[in-house]
């Protein structure tokens, strides 16, 4: 079902910051800044030969992530994203199987245009996947 990994996510305080570790100092093709309101992030993307890294920083008071980063004061992996073919049938598959959809279990528009799902982290090992349509 799952297809290839389209990325990992890790929480920043600094996007700022944290962008100039890959750009300046791995030598990284980063991407420009993007609020994602609908989200609470700010994003970056780390462009790599095989996937994408990709930097999410607070975008309000009300960020999902904000939590994240209070239990976790350096930051840190956040999520990973796997590309699925159709992402209401692998919807559909998981919660037939017992998984957890967030939220309304409707996708939603993610930072790369695409529909998008996170699913429980209780139900993946521990990890919060989210789910892009390819």
């Amino acid at each position: 079902m799952i297809g290839r990994l389209n990325h990992v996510a890790i929480a920043v305080h600094d996007i700022k910051a944290a962008t100039a570790v890959y750009r300046d100092i791995l030598g990284a093709e980063v991407t420009d800044e993007v609020p994602q309101p609908d989200h609470g992030v700010t994003t970056v993307f780390i462009n790599l030969p095989n996937t994408k890294i990709e930097l999410l920083e607070p975008l309000g008071e009300n960020s999902p992530i904000s939590a994240f980063l209070e239990r976790n004061s350096a930051g840190g992996i956040h999520h990973v994203c796997y590309e699925v073919d159709d992402i209401i049938a692998a919807r559909d598959r998981l919660k037939a199987g017992g998984a957890r959809v967030l939220g309304d279990g409707e996708p939603k528009t993610g930072a790369h245009g695409k529909p998008v799902l996170f699913l429980h982290p209780k139900d993946f090992c521990g990890t919060l996947v989210e789910l892009e349509q390819a």
